[in-house]
Parts: C-alpha cells; structure tokens; sequence
C-alpha cells in the first residue's frame, strides 16, 4: 500500500471543513481560563473550507466559515480530522476587510 495522500473531490453541495479550534478548554480576551466541562449554550464555532463538491456555489477553498458542530459528520484523511456539511448548513462566510472603509461606491 502507498502512503501517498489522498485526492478528495467533494460530491453535489458537500463542503470538507478542517476546525481551526478543537473542542475543550479556551481562554477569553481577558485571559479567563474556561473548562471544556463548563456547560455553555450552543455555540458555533469556525472552519476553514478543504474541499467543495461542484453545486457549492458561495464558498471558496481557503474561506472561513462559520457553522454549528452539532450531528455532522467526521472523517480522518491522513491522520487529520475534518467535518462534512452541506452548503445549507453554513452561518456565515468570514471576508478580510478593506483598508479604506466599506468598499461600496457611493
């Protein structure tokens, strides 16, 4: 068997998603220590996009997007974890800012 890693081309409005945080303890802006056993209301948490099938029509490879952790669904390629959704299941999709203000012509 090799140990070349695998080419994943993602299907119809599915996204690959890899966590930018894992789950557990965090700590807030002001340095607060919070346990991963402290009991929060949902929480939604952000990704980076790793692969997008050919009906994803407002993600990009490389975007952050926001989303719910809650019953999706994990996969191990190549020794990382990363997360299945469909398109519908994203929040939001993060865009850097522009230096100069809104970027609208008015």
């Amino acid at each position: 068997m090799s140990d070349a890693p695998l080419a994943i081309q993602m299907l119809h409005d599915r996204i690959l998603i890899k966590t930018s945080s894992p789950g557990g303890e965090r700590t807030t802006r002001a340095g607060i220590l919070i346990p991963a056993t402290a009991e929060v209301a949902k929480r939604l948490v952000w990704g980076e996009v790793a692969g997008v099938g050919q009906h994803v029509r407002s993600v990009k490879l490389g975007e952050r997007v926001l989303f719910s952790p809650e019953d999706q669904y994990e996969v191990e390629v190549g020794g990382e974890t990363y997360l299945v959704l469909r398109e519908r299941d994203l929040q939001a999709v993060a865009s850097e800012r522009t230096r100069g203000g809104t970027g609208l012509y008015l």
